[in-house]
C-alpha cells in the first residue's frame, strides 16, 4: 500500500487525511549490477583474421526529378575515405551514382555476409540527405531501414562487434554563427557549397556508432576542390592518429577541428559543428594487425 496525503485547495496538508491506495504489482523486475565489476579498460577485440569491410556509397548526381545539385568535391571525399580506411586495414567497397534498388541490395548483402573473421564493419554515405533519411540517385532511402539490417537479430556474425556509420551529408536548414571567427575563409564564395538536410538517427541495438558531419539543424560546408570540411579533418585525423587514438576520442578530436573553420555566406560567416552517438559497450582501437 502506499500513503497519500490529500491537500485541499489552496489549503496546508491535512494528516487526519492520510489515504491508504493499493500499489499496483509491476510484471517487470528490475535486476542490481554491481558496477565495480565493470572493466572500464575493456576493449573490442579486434584480433580476427581481417579487419573487415568498408562500404562506402558515393552519390554525386541526382536524377532530375529530385532537383537536386551536382555534389562536386565528393570524389575527393571518396578518395580520401579509401585510402585511409585501406590504411587501417579494412576490404573498401565503393559504389557511385547507385539508385536505391542498388542501394539496398548492396547493403542487404553486406548484412547478409558472413563477419565471423573480422573484427567490425564501417559504412559510409556521401550524399545529400533529410528527415532520417540518405538520398540515393532516384530518392531517399530510411536510415533506420539500414541499420536494422545489422541488429543482432538479423545480423549475427557481428553481434559485440562495433559497426560504424559515417554520414556526409547535411542535416536541416540552420546555419551556424560564429561566436570568434577562426580558421581560413575562402577568397570565392563559390568555393563553398551547403548541403540539404539529413536529420539525427540512433539505432536500436548495441555496438553501433553514427557519424554525422553536423549537428542536427545545421548546414555541412563542402569544397569543389578538396572536398567537404568534415571528411577532410576526418581524413586526416585518421592519418595521424587512426592507428593509435581510440576512435571516439578521435572523433572529438576531429569536432573540434571541423567547429573552427569557417566559411562566406551570404549572409555571413558559417560555422559546422558535427558530433557522433555511440552505442558502443568497449573502446574501440584500429591498431595495426601482427
Amino acid at each position: 500500500f502506499a500513503i497519500v496525503a490529500l491537500r485541499p485547495a489552496g489549503g496546508a496538508l491535512c494528516p487526519q487525511r492520510m489515504t491508504a491506495w493499493p500499489l499496483r504489482s509491476c510484471s517487470q523486475r528490475t535486476t542490481n549490477y554491481d558496477c565495480s565489476s565493470i572493466n572500464l579498460l575493456a576493449e573490442y577485440n579486434m584480433n580476427s583474421k581481417r579487419r573487415g569491410t568498408a562500404l562506402i556509397f558515393n552519390q554525386e548526381n541526382f536524377h532530375w526529378k529530385l532537383s537536386m545539385k551536382k555534389r562536386c568535391g565528393t570524389a575527393k571525399d571518396k578518395e580520401n575515405l579509401t585510402e585511409r580506411f585501406q590504411n587501417l586495414g579494412f576490404g573498401v567497397e565503393t559504389h557511385n551514382d547507385l539508385n536505391k534498388e542498388d542501394m539496398m541490395k548492396k547493403i542487404h548483402e553486406a548484412a547478409a555476409a558472413d563477419h565471423t573473421d573480422a573484427d567490425c564493419f564501417v559504412c559510409a554515405f556521401l550524399s545529400h540527405g533529410e528527415e532520417g533519411h540518405i538520398f540515393a540517385y532516384d530518392g531517399k532511402v530510411n536510415i533506420k531501414d539500414i541499420t536494422a539490417l545489422f541488429r543482432g537479430d538479423t545480423c549475427q556474425s557481428l553481434v559485440g562487434k562495433p559497426k560504424v556509420f559515417i554520414f556526409q551529408a547535411c542535416r536541416g536548414n540552420i546555419g551556424d554563427d560564429p561566436v570568434t571567427p577562426m580558421g581560413v575563409v575562402e577568397e570565392e564564395e563559390e568555393e563553398e557549397e551547403e548541403e540539404p538536410a539529413m536529420i539525427y538517427t540512433l539505432p536500436a541495438g548495441a555496438d553501433f556508432l553514427m557519424c554525422y558531419c553536423v549537428a542536427e539543424g545545421y548546414y555541412a560546408f563542402r569544397n569543389r576542390d578538396s572536398g567537404s570540411f568534415y571528411i577532410q579533418d576526418l581524413c586526416e585525423t585518421l592519418r595521424d592518429h587512426g592507428s593509435t587514438l581510440e576512435f571516439t576520442e578521435l572523433l572529438t578530436l576531429v569536432n573540434l577541428k571541423v567547429s573552427r573553420r569557417s566559411t562566406e555566406r551570404r549572409d555571413g560567416k558559417g560555422k559546422q559543428q558535427p558530433c557522433f552517438t555511440s552505442v558502443l559497450t568497449k573502446k574501440l582501437y584500429f591498431r595495426p594487425k601482427e
